[in-house]
């Protein structure tokens, strides 16, 4: 039966209970890749059964390698039961795999599921649940994406700049205008980028009072970015 190990010297709890299948097995997998290359030749009851005991796992990571390589190709045929455990699991790197593998489907139900995770006690899973929101393709109220402003993490701040310069969305000049103010210098710097894709007039007046910013790198990017803007054609005569 196909299953996952542990590296090294560590021996999963219920390897023995598994042994006497194993043996059935001639040409016993040697990876969490490998096993999931073989797993077509099981029923998706015996897939699921290890799943479950993998995620049972004390190593997070046999539990994050059960999702990707056990439950993420076999969505939506999960039971929901299962996608609540891997969602709740104490490790943020199980919980964020378990989102990945529900961006793969759109529906409403899953749409919720991952809105649910926008205020993770975790900054990788909140950056995980904000690209699954521009995923989806669905219309994004403003007022969830204005609750990352306050954002604790610089890093959720900074991919929410980000998203907003990947994808044109109605409304989100006042959003970038304030996280172009942001404490953090990566984040105000983003913001600039994102303005300058799809507010270019406001970006331009942005870039002129950041020409004083406290940080030093930051003014010299502003420096560069507006000589390059003065030096293109249809900007030297209203320079």
């Amino acid at each position: 039966m196909v299953y996952l190990k542990s590296t090294g010297s560590e021996k999963s709890a219920d390897q023995s209970s598994r042994s006497e299948e194993a043996q059935k097995i001639s040409h016993q997998p040697s990876s969490s890749s490998e096993a999931y290359q073989t797993r077509e030749t099981f029923s998706s009851e015996a897939i699921l059964k290890y799943a479950k005991s993998d995620l049972k796992h004390p190593d997070p990571k046999i539990r994050i390698s059960a999702v990707k390589y056990y439950l993420e190709k076999s969505y939506p045929s999960i039971p929901i039961s299962v996608l609540q455990e891997i969602l709740s699991d104490p490790d943020p790197g199980v919980r964020v795999q378990g989102l990945y593998c529900l961006m793969k489907d759109r529906n409403p139900t899953v749409f919720s599921l991952v809105k649910r995770h926008l205020k993770d006690r975790d900054p990788i899973v909140r950056i995980a649940a904000l690209r699954g929101m521009f995923q989806f393709g669905e219309k994004i109220d403003l007022n969830v994406l204005l609750q990352f402003l306050s954002d604790e993490s610089p890093w959720v701040r900074r991919k929410l700049a980000t998203l907003l310069g990947w994808n044109q969305m109605e409304g989100a000049l006042p959003i970038l205008m304030e996280l172009s103010k942001d404490q953090d210098a990566m984040v105000r710097k983003t913001a600039l980028y994102s303005l300058l894709a799809h507010y270019p007039e406001e970006a331009e007046e942005r870039l002129v009072e950041a020409m004083t910013d406290s940080d030093p790198d930051l003014r010299e990017w502003v420096k560069s970015t507006l000589d390059k803007i003065i030096a293109t054609p249809h900007k030297k005569a209203r320079a």
